[in-house]
This record gives structure tokens, sequence and C-alpha cells, in this order.
């Protein structure tokens, strides 16, 4: 099967009634967002989605995505590659009152004016999330001053207490 660039919005209804499954690609420069936060880096972000009816009914869409991002190392400044692999499982709905309807295996996406859902953005949406908090190297491949300690106090650790003043005044 070749990989196909996607559609950016789709009917998850007609597409769930044929049990549909999209594999193909976004090209990353289409996402702005995303782009925002990372340095760039690879090319395209491959996606799987699958359509679905669940046995309550509910039109289900899930699916995995993979991209490839380069991001600032927090510890020592240096770009380095990190890959973004990213699970979800949604169901469509028309307003705030469904969301609330929706099992809690499910994430709300809301549907837009047409009834039809942004693939791209809540693919974009999903990768934005799996970016880590504090971006790093591995400490081995980290070019940080290797003497430094990481989260360690040194042993011994003396200082005046502030309290003694009190002791002289009493």
């Amino acid at each position: 099967m070749q990989n196909l660039k996607l559609p950016i919005t789709i009917d998850p209804y007609k597409s769930a009634q044929r049990r549909l499954v999209c594999e193909g690609y976004f090209e990353l420069s289409g996402l702005e967002r995303l782009q925002a936060v990372t340095n760039g880096h690879g090319e395209h972000v491959n996606v799987k989605i699958t359509f679905d009816v669940d046995e309550q009914g509910l039109i289900t869409l899930s699916g995995q995505a993979q991209a490839s991002v380069s991001l600032t190392c927090q510890r020592c400044n240096e770009d380095f590659s990190q890959d973004l692999q990213v699970e979800f499982c949604y169901s469509p709905v028309k307003n705030e009152e469904a969301v609330e309807q929706l099992p809690s295996y499910y994430d709300a996406v809301e549907l837009d004016e047409n009834g039809e859902v942004n693939l791209r953005e809540l693919v974009e949406d999903e990768l934005i999330l799996a970016i880590p908090l504090i971006p790093k190297h591995e400490l081995e491949d980290c070019r940080a001053n290797a003497d430094s300690t990481w989260g360690k106090l040194p042993d011994t650790l003396e200082k005046p207490n502030p309290f003694d003043v009190l002791k002289q005044l009493k």
C-alpha cells in the first residue's frame, strides 16, 4: 500500500459506516503550531486512523501518529532528534452537552460547521502534547558539563543557623 497524503477534514459518520482505515501522512510544514515549538527536522507525520462504530453505537476514530522532530536540550542548548509517537481514541460530538454523555475512555472532538473533523489539527494537538515538558538528551549523550551534579545536594551543607541570634538575646 502506498503512503498517501491524508485529507485535512473528513466526515466521521460516513467514514465509520464504511469502516474506513486512513493510512498516510501530513506534511510537517502544514503543522504550524507544532513547528512553533520544535526546530523542524522531519518532513512527514505518519498517521493511521481507523473509523468504526462501537458496541454502544458511538462513532469512534482511533489511531496512531509518528513524527521525528528536533528539540533543544535544556541542559546543553544543543539540538537533538526526538521521535514522537502517540495513540488516540476520539468520538465526535456536536455540542458541549454531548461531551458529558461520552464514556470516559473516549476523548471528545467537536465537529465543525460542515459536520467534519479536522484530522490535521487533531494529530497536531496529540503530537504537541507528546513533547516532553523539559526536553533533554540522555545524560550520556549530553554535552553539558560532566562534573556538575543534577538533583543531588552535597553531603556537607553547613549554613549558619539564623536563629542563633535569638539565643544571644535570651
